[in-house]
């Protein structure tokens, strides 16, 4: 069976391939995206879960990254209020902070130096916060300023040692609701959106595309004027494998691992640490109960090959933030590990660590039937990218509307940044049966669609059957039949990290549930 020619094709239900289908449906174009598993199912979700401009990045030189970075997080934050939020940062800093082995010249240099290893020098730091306050035109975060950790409750869980530190602005997003979001308001102007749908094969001709998908054991062709190859890690592979075009171009597959551990400490406020080798970690407060820490940087060799935080990187993040705590964090503090790779144009630096985080995109017009591929990019710059991946297409497609995301909010968003507290209140107000932790969650997953969630229970046996957690059968129907879900992975670890909470047995009857569901909405 071969469906109607549709303007775009879009391989890839990750952050870039669904921002892509969103922007494009918006301008008025037919779109069809294909994700072969679920949507997020890769490294959109196992991100660090910030938007923000990338304070080390300027010490590789990574200027315009940076400032385009800093301007979209109040961009972002302002279209999608529910899943992100303003964070402060809290940069501890001592007088035994130097750079090891540096010569005096790289010293003062030293924080443009790349090659360096140690800690940054803490007036260069300073140096580096003046750039990111001011390169990014702020409207709703604040500048940065120094604190004394004594007086500060940021200070009551760090080493004595540490007397002084810096504090800065950036932004907190749940990454994979970010794509399931986009993913809808991309279904809701038109775009048809196929998970657990695989492009099998594809056949080039000059003004258009036979594209193979397969889903539910049937192979279908579809047909498009133009693709766009977003399939993240595996993008040189969909390349060169499945359309069979050949390109210079390549990715470094670069692991970044992640530990979740009890909550470490009671403030919202976030910890930036530096490493005596160069690197740093962000210590991050999670899910109410618990404390993010992460990210390393390993380069990882295929992309078929599940990542996992190793147990040499699990030791890593420990001992890494224990110079920092005054309570060691050790492997028994840790409730959960995830690790994703990050797809990472390949400019040929010399560590992962250097690899550059600007994406890159190639047009090939010449063959044939236009494909657009997207090398490399960072949650934080996804919807910039799709405006440029349009912008490059916009002589073989009819876009008549003009860049309209920068004041598009996602579904569920539509109200200010400083209303979230109150929208909160009013939810409680109007289902009185919830309390503040579990108000929060539905409000910061949902936005105004929270009241759509609840429909108009008075009572929590008005939601159904209770999974666990709060989580009752209302909620699984609303992510089954609006945001694509269909196992219990989807909603315990992407929708939402309920699966932090549920035991396994609560797990395993929610599959079974959910399987059965599936087949009557069939």
């Amino acid at each position: 069976m071969t469906s109607e020619i549709v303007d775009l094709f879009v391989i890839g239900g990750g952050i870039n391939g669904v921002g892509v289908a969103r922007d494009a449906a918006g301008r008025g174009l037919s779109v069809t995206l294909a994700e072969m598993d679920d949507l997020a199912s890769a490294t959109s979700s196992q991100s660090t879960k910030l938007f923000h401009g990338g304070l080390r990045y300027l010490e590789y030189f990574e200027f315009s990254l940076v400032r385009k970075a800093l301007i979209e997080r109040e961009v972002l934050l302002k279209n999608m209020p529910h899943i992100s939020r303003p964070m402060r940062f809290v940069l501890p800093l001592s007088r035994d902070m130097r750079f090891e082995n540096a010569t005096p010249t790289s010293r003062l240099l030293g924080f443009f130096m790349p090659w360096l290893r140690g800690r940054r020098p803490n007036w260069i730091i300073r140096l580096g916060l003046f750039l990111y306050d001011t390169m990014g035109g702020r409207e709703i975060l604040p500048a940065s300023r120094s604190l004394r950790l004594a007086n500060d409750p940021a200070g009551k869980v760090l080493n004595a040692k540490f007397q002084k530190a810096f504090e800065y602005s950036d932004c907190w997003v749940d990454d994979a609701r970010l794509v399931v979001l986009n993913a809808r308001d991309a279904a809701a102007k038109g775009a048809s959106i196929l998970t657990r749908a695989k492009v099998v094969g594809a056949e080039r001709h000059a003004d258009h595309w036979v594209i193979k998908v397969a889903q539910n054991d049937t192979v279908t062709e579809h047909r498009a004027r133009v693709v766009v190859n977003a399939a993240g890690p595996w993008v040189k592979d969909v390349l060169s494998a499945t359309l069979r075009q050949n390109s210079r171009e390549s990715i470094r597959l670069v692991r970044g691992s992640h530990i979740v551990t009890r909550r470490l400490f009671d403030h919202d406020r976030a910890y930036f640490f530096q490493g005596e080798d160069g690197r740093i970690i962000f210590a991050i407060p999670y899910e109410q109960d618990f404390t993010l820490i992460g990210t390393t940087d390993q380069d990882h060799s295929d992309a078929d090959i599940a990542p996992v935080c190793t147990p040499q990187e699990q030791d890593y993040l420990c001992d890494f933030a224990s110079k920092y705590f005054a309570k060691p964090v050790t492997r028994d503090d840790i409730v959960w590990t995830y690790s994703g790779v990050r797809p990472l144009y390949d400019d040929g630096a010399s560590s992962a660590t250097a690899a550059t985080r600007e994406y890159v995109l190639t047009l090939d017009d010449q063959n044939g039937a236009p494909l657009l591929n997207v090398f490399g990019g960072k949650i934080t710059t996804y919807r910039k990218l799709a405006e440029q991946v349009l912008a490059r297409l916009g002589d073989h497609l009819d876009v008549a509307n003009k860049e309209w995301t920068q004041q598009g909010p996602l579904p569920g968003g539509d109200f200010a940044v400083a209303d979230v507290a109150p929208k909160i209140a009013s939810l409680r107000e109007d289902f009185p049966f919830l309390d503040a932790p579990w108000a929060e969650r539905l409000f910061r997953a949902y936005g105004l669609d929270a009241w759509l969630v609840l429909l108009l229970a008075k009572y929590p046996a008005d939601l159904g059957r209770h999974f666990g957690a709060n989580l009752y059968e209302t909620e699984v129907l609303w992510l089954m039949t609006h945001e694509y879900a269909r196992t219990a992975a989807d909603v315990l670890w992407r929708r939402s990290k309920l699966g932090l909470r549920l035991s396994a047995a609560q797990t395993v009857a929610l599959d079974e549930w959910m399987t059965q569901q599936a087949k009557e909405i069939a």
